[in-house]
């Protein structure tokens, strides 16, 4: 005697949806924040502290955090 069990997820397609968005926006601010330092210790270099390792890119990982979140408590459609 055979027998089917139903295959049910956690989350919806939607909800797998934003957490792949939400992985994504996190990964791009990583490497956005990436760099900036000098082969030579004995040299300083300025761009570390530029706009976009200092605001955007931390914003980004934010924002990603933020989605996965939302992506967790949204109740799923069935």
């Amino acid at each position: 005697m055979k027998q089917k069990f139903a295959q049910d997820f956690v989350f919806g397609k939607r909800n797998y949806q934003l957490m792949i968005i939400g992985l994504v926006f996190i990964a791009v601010g990583f490497v956005l924040m990436s760099g900036g330092g000098s082969d030579d210790p004995e040299v300083f270099n300025q761009a570390m502290y530029n706009f976009r390792r200092i605001r955007l890119a931390p914003t980004l990982v934010l924002l990603g955090f933020g989605i996965e979140i939302w992506a967790i408590l949204t109740k799923p459609t069935k």
